[in-house]
């Protein structure tokens, strides 16, 4: 099997609404599991997401996690998730989704390079850029 190189998303107590969320928007299977299905199930994270994945029909796949016990939870800005491709169709339902109730930051729209781009952050603080590819010349 080769290589794979995936996403994996950390949150403040919320992975399981924003794990959710992308089911929504994207659609697929996801599986979660918490911190109390392998330590103490009486501990007060027990109930937060220790790894989940998202596997989409797309052929997309989506990880998160609720920050650790004991590691500050960090939110930066040096990742973004792209969703890029030709169903214009698609990927506007995904933009639609995912901005709703976050910022979006460049409108999607056609820019010079002739694709339709856009850039979002969720309402989980998460980035997005979706790229709808133009035309072929």
């Amino acid at each position: 099997m080769a290589s794979i190189l995936n996403p994996y998303l950390n949150f403040a107590g919320d992975a399981r609404q924003a794990l959710e969320f992308y089911k929504d928007v994207l659609g697929g299977e996801l599986r979660l599991n918490t911190y109390g299905e392998y330590g103490d199930p009486s501990a007060p994270e027990a109930s937060n997401i220790m790894h989940g994945q998202l596997e989409t029909p797309s052929g997309f796949t989506l990880m998160g996690a609720d920050t650790p016990p004991g590691m500050p939870h960090n939110p930066g800005n040096n990742i973004t998730v792209s969703l890029s491709g030709e169903d214009a169709t698609e990927l506007r339902g995904y933009w639609e989704k995912l901005s709703k109730g976050g910022t979006v930051s460049v409108p999607l729209e056609k820019q010079m390079w002739g694709d339709e781009f856009g850039a979002c952050t969720d309402k989980f603080g998460i980035p997005w850029m979706v790229n709808i590819a133009g035309p072929k010349a």
